[in-house]
């Protein structure tokens, strides 16, 4: 096992190289550990259907944090339909300054999110189990989230009330979405579309930045 994290651990460390992020020996200690509690978990509960732990690291870790860089003024962050915790926990491993909250219908996805901020010790973690249309919360957040959730219009619609004024939406697809876009629901606009490139990974990954049309 301990040879088997070890490669693990290499191949993190390599593919955040060739992403250029600033991330130190320890975080990658507990992206190693959630990665651990991941496989873990998922023996009982099914979260990923990615059962192979370097596969894991590529489809899982290396690419939400490609996403990364794209996070790194926020504030308070929300992530939809996050289910293992996914880009979630990699940001709130990445930027422990940033609020980061977690929201999944599936209970027992949820409760491993709990167990997970717990265990890696993620003070800046916030974990909702519901529907996000049903979420209240004191603070709006200035980005919402979403990796592989639903149609970018469902997304807007369901969690825009929980939008800050001049905050915004960060979709994570990946061929980019053309007819999706055509379907935003009024009052809304893609600011921009941003290719991703995960290490290791020969897929399309795009990143959707979508804000609310100023008056």
């Amino acid at each position: 096992m301990i040879h088997v994290e070890h490669e693990l651990t290499d191949m993190l460390k390599s593919g955040i190289q060739e992403l250029h992020l600033d991330i130190s020996d320890a975080q990658i200690g507990k992206m190693i550990a959630y990665l651990s509690l991941l496989s873990k978990w998922n023996s009982v509960y099914n979260l990923t259907s990615i059962r192979d732990p370097k596969e894991m690291v590529k489809q899982h870790l290396l690419d939400s944090l490609s996403a990364a860089p794209a996070f790194k003024h926020a504030k308070n962050v929300l992530d939809v339909g996050a289910g293992g915790g996914l880009p979630g926990m990699m940001l709130a491993i990445t930027y422990p300054a940033i609020k980061i909250s977690m929201i999944d219908t599936v209970s027992k996805k949820t409760a491993f999110l709990t167990q997970a901020k717990t265990e890696l010790g993620l003070k800046n973690v916030t974990v909702y189990t519901g529907r996000v249309e049903a979420l209240q919360v004191k603070e709006k957040f200035d980005v919402i989230t979403s990796r592989a959730f639903s149609e970018l219009c469902n997304f807007i619609n369901w969690s825009g009330h929980l939008l800050a004024d001049n905050g915004q939406f960060i979709a994570m697809k990946g061929i980019s979405p053309s007819q999706e876009i055509e379907r935003l629901p009024a009052g809304w606009h893609v600011e921009s579309i941003q290719p991703l490139c995960v290490p290791g990974l020969h897929a399309e990954r795009h990143l959707v930045f979508i804000k609310k049309i100023s008056d």
